[in-house]
């Protein structure tokens, strides 16, 4: 008997490859260099901070503007660092409210799963459209996988939910990129401004003992201005760090957030689909 040759199945379309949303260090950090160099050179370093308008009388008191010049050639690395954690962290709060979707996500993980209990896979999808975002993005992207395999004869139960979990993780892990963007700039800077204050501190520290050395006896006033020196790395790095830390935890803990409910959401599909098909 001649048997009937079958033809291949039609293979999946690729998905698309997200693109990772969010500004470039590349491009960003050197402007921000530029721009803290000039902030320290004419803006903290004005003639009107200082005593006379002279530089070597030292700054007016009070004067902060004068006394955040008198830290000498590491500031405008400082400043550099803690503008681009500003930048980044601003960043972040738009790319991650985007992410978000347009409503709230608990109330739309409440709506999807109510949905999902009641088999109403077309009103879940609609739900998507309208939350929109990372979770709306993949939850949908799992629904229609949901309605594809329904149809599908050849697999066993345990292949169609297997390649549900499967298409989950493929949507996830497309949209982690766009979120985590940038993150890791922050995450060093906590720790690179640490450092870059300390290495201003030991330059101002080594002025000031290399002036009292100098005179061959005590130089209050270049002593005054060494510690100085190396008292305004120190706060502007260590203020930094302090900034970058607290904006790192915060990020990740709501990315957290998104991937818990993106798994919730996850399992609950899976386990409507064991219990309907």
């Amino acid at each position: 008997m001649e048997k009937k040759a079958t033809s291949p199945a039609p293979a999946k379309a690729a998905a698309p490859k997200k693109q990772a949303g969010g500004l470039n260090p590349i491009l960003v950090i050197p402007v921000l260099l530029v721009i803290a160099y000039l902030v320290y050179t004419f803006i903290c370093g004005d003639s009107s901070h200082f005593v006379d308008g002279d530089h070597e009388k030292g700054p007016k008191s009070g004067d902060y503007f004068g006394i955040v010049y008198e830290g000498g050639p590491i500031v405008p690395l400082l400043f550099t660092c803690f503008l681009t954690v500003l930048v980044f962290s601003i960043e972040r709060f738009f790319i991650l409210g985007r992410a978000n979707g347009s409503g709230s996500i608990d109330e739309f993980v409440r709506k999807v799963k109510s949905l999902l209990d009641k088999n109403e896979i077309e009103a879940a999808i609609k739900e998507c459209d309208k939350q929109k975002g990372s979770v709306g993005n993949v939850v949908k992207t799992a629904l229609h996988k949901f309605v594809e395999l329904r149809t599908e004869t050849e697999l066993t139960k345990d292949q169609k939910l297997a390649a549900l979990q499967k298409e989950v993780e493929e949507a996830t892990s497309l949209e982690l990129p766009m979120l985590e963007k940038n993150l890791t700039i922050i995450a060093t800077l906590a720790s690179v401004s640490t450092l870059t204050a300390l290495l201003g501190t030991v330059l101002g520290m080594i002025r000031a003992f290399a002036a009292m050395g100098n005179t061959g006896a005590p130089d209050t006033g270049a002593l005054a201005t060494g510690i100085s020196e190396a008292l305004v790395n120190t706060a502007l790095g260590i203020g930094t760090a302090a900034i970058a830390t607290i904006m790192y935890s915060y990020f990740t803990s709501r990315i957290d957030t998104l991937t818990y409910k993106i798994d919730e959401i996850g399992l609950s599909i899976q386990q409507n689909f064991s219990a309907h098909n």
